[in-house]
């Protein structure tokens, strides 16, 4: 997978672009693989990853070598070998004193 590579859910609204990732990273929404096309029909959303995706928002994995821009929200949350990835936190701007 391609930095720059726009991915689509195959079981809600959601579309990420990828800011990093290894080649070989399959990333999946609601349970399912994503990919550049979404299917003509949608499947059903795994419970387990049903929390959502927030439309500006980066998601990254626990080790930091994965990151997803969110371009458009969905109910699906964003998953990578069936581990959830979260929210990355802003770095705090350094004091103006």
């Amino acid at each position: 997978m391609k930095p720059g590579a726009r991915l689509k859910s195959a079981v809600c609204d959601t579309e990420v672009i990828v800011v990093r990732a290894g080649a070989d990273t399959v990333v999946e929404c609601g349970g399912k693989p994503m990919d550049t096309e979404r299917p003509a029909e949608r499947g059903a959303i795994d419970p387990a990853f049903a929390s959502g995706t927030m439309t500006g928002k980066r998601y990254v994995d626990d080790a930091g070598t994965a990151e997803l821009l969110c371009v458009k929200a969905g109910q699906g949350s964003l998953s990578i070998g069936g581990v959830a990835l979260v929210l990355k936190e802003a770095k705090p701007l350094p004091s103006s004193d």
